[in-house]
């Protein structure tokens, strides 16, 4: 269901980042069914080229795609550039790209640590940033959404190195709806709850026990997941001109989730080394038959 007119986002022009798979390719799609120009950034092309065929399906040339590391700011600013001269101004960005892997914080490694923050963290603040260099350079408002999570209250124990980034985020969105305010730039998020999607809901569940991980129900007290519908209209809404007096807030949205109990994986501490060890086979043999399926 929508309550959003076919062209409430007619003239926009947003970018997503990790929009290949997942809730940005989900949420692109709705973005283009509503009038908006979308261009989706990742690291595969096949896997971008074949989002882009599913998220423009019935609207022909509203979708693109380039193939960015948003972790190296100078690829991404390059690639903010293309954007500009080949199509025009970017209107919006969201920051959806995302890494994580649920593990005992005391078996990281600093690899481990850094490919999480680094696209979580240093990827969202290139993005933002090499936009808003151009929208405050031409004097162009802009609006800037990020998909958090409700960790950026709580924190959240075994997802350490995500919790951190997605707070530093957090963070940002509040520092710079103030610093660029002046320039008509604003600064959001969200933190839906758990929403399931392909892959990342195998690895933030480690175990076949229904009491561990993030994807129970009836921890829920709306007693259910969420949508990629409800998180798409909630984006529809914020990228809108109808929503041209918010900034600086991040909106949760998970059913009140974070208000009924403790951090997302609170109950994982019964989990033995025996039992961690299990669990990384597992999200071993899912990240594997994932790759092996895209490469079909």
């Amino acid at each position: 269901m929508t309550i959003f007119s076919p062209d409430a986002l007619a003239g926009k022009r947003i970018l997503i980042t990790g929009g290949g798979t997942g809730l940005g390719r989900g949420v692109a799609r709705h973005l283009v069914a509503h009038g908006a120009q979308v261009h989706i950034w990742g690291r595969r092309e096949n896997v971008l080229a074949e989002a882009v065929a599913e998220i423009a399906a019935g609207h022909p040339g509203f979708a693109h795609y380039q193939t960015v590391n948003v972790r190296d700011f100078d690829a991404v600013s390059a690639a903010v550039d293309q954007i500009w001269d080949q199509h025009g101004p970017l209107t919006g960005v969201l920051n959806n790209a995302a890494a994580n892997f649920i593990a005992p914080t005391v078996s990281l490694s600093p690899r481990a640590f850094e490919a999480v923050t680094s696209t979580v963290m240093t990827g969202s603040f290139n993005t933002t940033l090499a936009a808003g260099k151009r929208w405050i350079a031409e004097g162009l408002p802009g609006t800037v959404l990020s998909n958090l999570t409700t960790w950026v209250w709580s924190g959240s124990a075994f997802v350490v190195p995500s919790a951190m980034a997605k707070a530093a985020v957090h963070a940002m969105t509040m520092s710079l709806a103030v610093e660029w305010g002046r320039y008509g730039i604003r600064l959001n998020a969200f933190a839906p709850g758990p929403i399931p999607t392909e892959y990342a809901w195998e690895m933030l569940n480690p175990t076949d026990e229904s009491s561990a991980g993030a994807t129970q129900a009836d921890q829920i007290p709306l007693g259910r997941m969420g949508t990629i519908e409800e998180l798409a209209n909630l984006t529809i809404f914020a990228f809108s001109d109808a929503c041209n007096y918010l900034t600086g807030e991040t909106i949760a949205m998970d059913g009140g989730q974070r208000l009924a109990g403790p951090n997302t994986f609170a109950a994982l501490t019964s989990m033995s080394d025996e039992d961690w060890a299990q669990a990384r086979d597992r999200s071993k043999a899912a990240s594997e038959a994932a790759k092996a399926q895209r490469s079909v």
